[in-house]
């Protein structure tokens, strides 16, 4: 739990960072107040001469690359599908799918006269990025938020089109009428008919985002990111995946300097979790023939707009932006209907107010029942930072549930807000 005056630096004199902690996981979450800013008529417009289309794994691709070294057949394939419960069939028809909707923001495109690049999301890199005047996220959340990890440029679009709209989720992607008609989207998006968001509502909006920026620091830190996108680890070998180094690769970002701070080469649009890697297992012996399998809880010590230390213990720290408000961390934190209508009725008992208990009040009764307006002020930006101290002993920080860096006892990560990290993103009706 966060003591009284660590509750008091976050609530008082900074409207823009809150706390909530329970006695399982504590949770931060910055957010922005309402106050927006648009693209004028004048810079707006979407026309790029360059667009890089990067796709997702389907689990059809996923399966095949796990048995490609075996030289399975598809028939061997779908009976090891078989015997897990899967349907090839269903995986084959998904992917499917998949491919002809990436055919058609392809040829869309294509037909603007736009130069396209179709990227594996196992391909993205810094690249791509940087020959693109624009990038389309094609699959759903997980996707876009790759996609949206690399990209360090405020002026580059990131656009998501969700190209499974019946399997996946894609909150963060074009509504899904878009999906099977992005040439429309498309035509609205290259007029760029742009209004002040507080005036009027038009059909389409810049929209910036704001990001999570991370630096580490000290002892027990390897800045070189684990994709967990792509590896299927057992529990050996997700302690070893971080152990593995690219000092060859990026002789500056190894453990040879510890006192200079490394930022990190990604950007957190949801959230970033800090914590023991296997929170859940923890194995002690107590007899040649009886292991146990226990909680290990994650210890660290934090601090607010530098003010004083405090040690935490709990399954884990939750850092969110506005945009992650309604992910992983508005689950975490939700309160269900009937818990909000218990709580009202003990205060109508106790007080003998006359409090409403109908649906519509009830629905509105949680303080989570609402996103943190994820358009941002790009003048108006939190100044407030949060640093973590770990006390872990297999610990890692995971970005947006795909990127992860080891974070083991003496190492102290940085997360603050930057206007050069806000995400440019599109709000169309």
């Amino acid at each position: 739990m966060l003591s009284r005056a660590l509750r008091k630096s976050i609530s008082c004199g900074n409207t823009f960072l809150t706390a909530l902690t329970s006695s399982f996981c504590s949770r931060l979450c910055f957010h922005q107040s309402n106050a927006c800013k648009v693209a004028s008529q004048a810079e707006s417009g979407f026309r790029p001469a360059k667009v890089a289309v990067v796709t997702k794994t389907t689990r059809y691709e996923f399966e095949q690359q796990r048995y490609r070294y075996a030289g399975l057949s598809e028939e061997d394939l779908k009976q090891l599908l078989a015997l897990k419960g899967s349907s090839y069939s269903g995986l084959l028809e998904r992917h499917n799918i998949h491919t002809v909707n990436v055919g058609h923001i392809v040829e869309s495109l294509e037909k603007q006269g736009i130069e396209v690049r179709i990227v594996k999301r196992g391909e993205y890199d810094e690249e791509t990025v940087q020959w693109a005047d624009a990038i389309i996220s094609a699959g759903g959340d997980g996707t876009m938020l790759l996609v949206a990890s690399k990209v360090y440029d405020e002026n580059k679009p990131v656009l998501g089109v969700n190209t499974d709209p019946e399997r996946s989720e894609g909150h963060l992607c074009l509504p899904v009428r878009y999906t099977h008609a992005f040439s429309e989207a498309l035509q609205k998006l290259r007029k760029g008919e742009f209004r002040q968001v507080l005036l009027i509502r038009s059909s389409l909006l810049w929209q910036w985002r704001q990001r999570i920026r991370m630096y580490l620091e000290g002892d027990g830190i390897n800045p070189s990111p684990v994709d967990l996108h792509e590896l299927q680890l057992s529990l050996e070998q997700h302690s070893q995946a971080h152990r593995i180094t690219t000092r060859s690769k990026h002789p500056d970002m190894t453990r040879d300097n510890p006192e200079q701070p490394h930022l990190l080469p990604v950007r957190g649009l949801n959230e970033i979790f800090i914590g023991e890697s296997l929170s859940s297992r923890l194995k002690y012996k107590t007899k040649p023939h009886l292991t146990l399998s226990l909680h290990r809880a994650s210890y660290y010590e934090i601090s607010i707009d530098d003010g004083p230390w405090e040690k935490q213990k709990s399954s884990g720290l939750s850092i969110c932006t506005g945009t992650g408000s309604k992910a992983w961390s508005y689950n975490i934190n939700k309160l269900v209907e009937q818990a909000v209508e218990d709580v009202l009725r003990i205060g109508r008992s106790k007080t003998g107010l006359d409090v409403p208990l109908n649906r519509e009040f009830i629905e509105s009764g949680s303080p989570l029942s609402t996103e943190y307006f994820p358009i941002v002020d790009k003048e108006a930006l939190p100044k407030s930072k949060v640093c973590v101290r770990s006390r872990c002993w297999d610990a890692c920080m995971v970005v947006d549930g795909g990127t992860s860096f080891e974070f083991n006892d003496g190492a102290i990560a940085t997360i603050s807000l930057n206007k050069a990290d806000l995400l440019r993103t599109v709000l169309l009706d």
